[in-house]
């Protein structure tokens, strides 16, 4: 992200490996199946051959997923940034921010993760979420801190009434 004269960033990260740790429990539980399926078809050795390229298949997929995912804070923007190959950007003003609400299900909070979701001003039907962040009040404090330097930049730059 390419950041404005004046621009500072306050928070930058991606999702926490714990944050994709169910993703990494489904990919055991389907290698599981997959090897037995070999095993009871097959042989032993081909299941086992089996489960582990599955699971190496799916802890690759979830580090580069985990990897290829950027959330930004800076005194002017939110910026989710995905993908490796091909890339989508989700960008929003920080004064267009009007809540900020975290969600930690009973396994995030087990896990210490959860989602921070924005609400903004003027988009009803827009998702935008850091999920899987390893402390959510550290997202909110940052857009906390972020609203106020913005407001105290704008509040420099605006000449005295009356002139």
């Amino acid at each position: 992200m390419d950041l404005h004269p004046g621009e500072t960033i306050v928070f930058e990260g991606h999702p926490s490996w714990r944050g994709v740790l169910s993703f990494y429990v489904k990919g055991l539980g389907g290698a599981v199946v997959l090897g037995v399926i070999a095993w009871l078809a097959a042989s032993v050795a081909l299941g086992v051959v089996v489960f582990v390229v599955v699971m190496a298949l799916v802890i690759l997929a979830g580090l580069i997923k985990r990897m290829a995912t950027r959330y930004i804070i800076s005194t002017e923007r939110l910026n989710i940034r995905t993908g490796i190959l091909s890339k989508h950007i989700q960008q929003t003003s920080i004064d267009r921010v009007q809540n900020v609400n975290t969600e930690q299900r009973f396994i995030d909070r087990l896990l210490r993760v959860g989602s921070v979701d924005f609400d903004t001003a003027g988009t009803d039907d827009s998702d935008f979420t850091f999920r899987g962040v390893a402390n959510p009040a550290l997202i909110v404090a940052a857009v906390d801190k972020a609203q106020r330097e913005h407001r105290r930049e704008v509040a420099t730059e605006q000449p005295p009434s009356g002139l």
